[in-house]
């Protein structure tokens, strides 16, 4: 018989936890959430203080029942689930359904998943903290009347299906706003002009942009303006007028959140939020490497705080100085700020063990595993490292009553840059360029003027990184809601990911139109904010979670009963394809499904016929001249191929042109740039043509 049974969520964290304590301990998993609110029912009773009716979930019954005999078995039971609010939630309901006296100090947590961790929580259980269950409880009602209101308002009105929530609504109104934003640019021409200097008796040639005229910022929009400058410029004499050197520190980006993370997981490895959360859980929860054994190699990966535990700092400050050298290692532990409410009882995400170095362990991790292991430990460690020196140089040419700019700089000294540097989000990274020395008064030669077009661009569309970010700065939602929220709304159609951007789509600005005329409340980003701020104030003590419900609930009552009587019915309807179905000989219809667009037979769910839509692109196929269609896998990528496939293969990631190499005659391919535009490479693998085209 076990003194103690520990109940943690899953099972991966039961086996861990089990191999840390001994046989005294039986270590068992509820598999996440054991009761919630029905799914059947509204299970808010919202004339008696919104009081919550809980059932057990269905599938669970097998769990509990384990669970219970378990604790017939022991003298005492530790409830162990994650430290947040929704462990502390699980937790209490695991309390009510084992029957655990509420006076009862039953409630263990650790932010890591190590032995020395995980050993010295058990000793110092603590009460269930109510504040804690309030605003997880708050947070679940409040969705409940959002989404069990709203939801069934749009199948009505709209399209069965459809579901309408706090966070995913005001994330699609984001994603559509954006949408509108790009819809209505209206580029604006400008250009620039590049000169190319040359030093007398020196091999290096100086690049500079035109900067200034008659010592006051220049703007030319025309052709014409820059035909009037190029003949200004036509036989004056260049010389460097000023040269400006400084010293600048760069310093490292803080440890992890949750959200940086995810942004940082989705511009360095490609990794959608959803699969960083997976990997990262499985990184929290403890793996088998090897001799030491299996261990948690990461901290708790729900998290807004960048605090680092001393004795953590400590560690990283030693390895450092082993390792990199005393330069390398600052004076005092680096401290951050973090902006907002957080919950500061949490750690940063970081390595459990900074000894546990990625190619170390990398035997022992999946692919996915390593290289999101790799990018935590880089990133931790980097932010406890001395900043970056960097030696930047700016000359100054002046030509005329014109000035032209010249910018470099050289890392003096790497710091944490080492190890890490943090990404870009238009994908664009800082090349180290050095100038010549030039003293002023130096007389210049200039080689060449490059004057070019260009047209500005209108914002970018979110992807997963700077959808993300936008939740966080404005407020919605919170570490453990990002993921599935872009997931959630996927599902639902109101976005597609195309390109790693997202698309709204027509189902996506019907729903936010709906919600803007009717809901103003729900869909608008400052009160989603406010609300999330008094939510927080509930687990900090400072509000009662009734009251919050309340204020929301009776305007938005009121709010609901009108919305009932305005809104229309709303046809959406189906765009017609001249293909037909081959089973019934209707007309195919276009359809968005979770990956793009697809025909399917409008005889649904007697005909159940559907194939891809294959789109044209207007390029002819290289290999058979064939049409080059856009496609896409089963994950939802976009390619492109032959549309005479399976009798010709040609297959390209990247999409085709109908331009030709200039050196070897084959076809040239399109990509992202960044903020540079597009690049044109060529198709065959053996030239490395490519060219920037705006």
């Amino acid at each position: 018989m076990s003194k103690y049974l520990v109940i943690v969520e899953s099972p991966a964290k039961a086996k861990t936890i089990g191999k840390f304590l001994g046989r005294r301990y039986t270590v068992k998993a509820s598999m996440g959430h054991v009761r919630d609110l029905p799914r059947s029912q509204f299970g808010v009773d919202v004339e008696h203080d919104f009081v919550p009716k809980y059932i057990t979930i269905r599938g669970k019954g097998e769990t509990l029942k384990e669970l219970r005999d378990a604790a017939k078995k022991s003298e005492r039971i530790l409830l162990a689930t994650d430290p947040d609010r929704e462990g502390e939630a699980i937790a209490w309901h695991l309390q009510e359904l084992l029957k655990i006296d509420q006076g009862e100090k039953c409630r263990v947590e650790f932010n890591e998943i190590t032995k020395d961790s995980v050993q010295k929580a058990m000793k110092s259980p603590r009460d269930i903290d109510w504040s804690r269950v309030n605003a997880q409880q708050a947070r679940r009602i409040l969705d409940r009347l959002v989404g069990y209101n709203l939801s069934p308002l749009l199948w009505r009105k709209v399209k069965k299906g459809l579901s309408a929530g706090r966070v995913q609504s005001v994330a699609v109104r984001l994603i559509c706003d954006r949408e509108e934003e790009i819809n209505a640019f209206v580029p604006e021409e400008y250009w620039s002009l590049t000169g190319l200097f040359r030093k007398q008796g020196n091999r290096a040639d100086v690049e500079a942009k035109l900067a200034k005229y008659r010592n006051g910022k220049i703007k030319i929009g025309t052709r014409e303006e820059m035909d009037r400058i190029l003949g200004d410029l036509e036989g004056v004499a260049y010389s460097v007028a000023d040269v400006r050197k400084k010293e600048k520190k760069r310093f490292p980006a803080p440890p992890f959140t949750t959200s940086t993370m995810q942004q940082e997981a989705y511009r360095k490895i490609n990794f959608p939020a959803r699969k960083t959360m997976q990997v990262a859980q499985q990184l929290y929860e403890g793996l088998d490497i090897g001799p030491e054994g299996t261990v948690g190699l990461v901290t708790y990966i729900r998290t807004d705080s960048t605090r680092i535990a001393e004795t953590a700092g400590k560690e990283a400050a030693e390895y450092i100085l082993a390792n990199y050298g005393a330069e390398y290692k600052p004076s005092a532990l680096p401290q951050y700020q973090t902006k907002g409410r957080t919950q500061n009882a949490h750690e940063a995400i970081r390595p459990t063990g900074v000894l546990r170095e990625p190619d170390k362990i990398k035997q022992f991790l999946t692919r996915d595993q390593y290289k999101l292991y790799k990018l935590i430990w880089e990133r931790y460690l980097a932010s406890q490292m001395n900043p970056a020196l960097i030696d930047t140089t700016t000359v100054d040419i002046t030509a005329g009553e014109y000035l032209f700019r010249a910018s470099g700089y050289v890392v003096k000294f790497t710091g944490f840059m080492k190890i890490y540097t943090e990404g870009r989000d238009n994908g664009d990274n800082e090349e180290e360029r050095s100038l010549p020395d030039l003293p002023a008064g130096t007389v210049l030669e200039l080689k060449k003027l490059t004057p070019k077009q260009h047209f500005t661009q209108p914002p970018p569309r979110y992807t997963d990184a700077t959808l993300v970010k936008a939740l966080e700065e404005n407020g919605i939602g919170r570490p453990s809601t990002y993921a599935p929220t872009v997931e959630t709304i996927q599902k639902r159609g109101y976005v597609v990911r195309e390109e790693k951007q997202f698309h709204p789509t027509e189902l996506g600005f019907v729903v936010v139109e709906i919600l803007k005329e009717n809901f103003r409340d729900i869909i608008d980003i400052q009160f989603t904010a406010a609300m999330e701020d008094k939510l927080d104030r509930v687990e900090e003590g400072d509000e009662n979670w009734v009251e919050v419900i309340r204020d929301f609930y009776s305007p938005f009552k009121e709010t609901l009963k009108e919305a009932e009587k305005n809104i229309d019915v709303i046809e959406i309807e189906d765009e017609v394809s001249d293909e037909v179905c081959e089973l019934c000989g209707r007309n195919l219809v276009v359809k968005m499904g979770r990956y793009g667009r697809f025909l399917a037979c409008p005889g649904f769910p007697d005909c159940r016929y559907t194939k891809p839509l294959l789109e044209g692109i207007g390029v002819s196929c290289p290999d058979c001249g064939g049409e080059v269609v856009l496609k896409r896998s089963k994950k939802g990528r976009k390619f492109y191929g032959c549309s005479n496939y399976p009798d010709c293969n040609f297959v390209t990631w990247d999409m085709p042109t109908n331009k030709r190499c200039p050196d070897c005659k084959s076809i040239l391919l399109q990509k992202s740039a960044g903020s540079r535009g597009t690049m044109l490479k060529c198709s065959k693998s053996l030239c490395k043509y490519k060219e920037i085209a705006e």
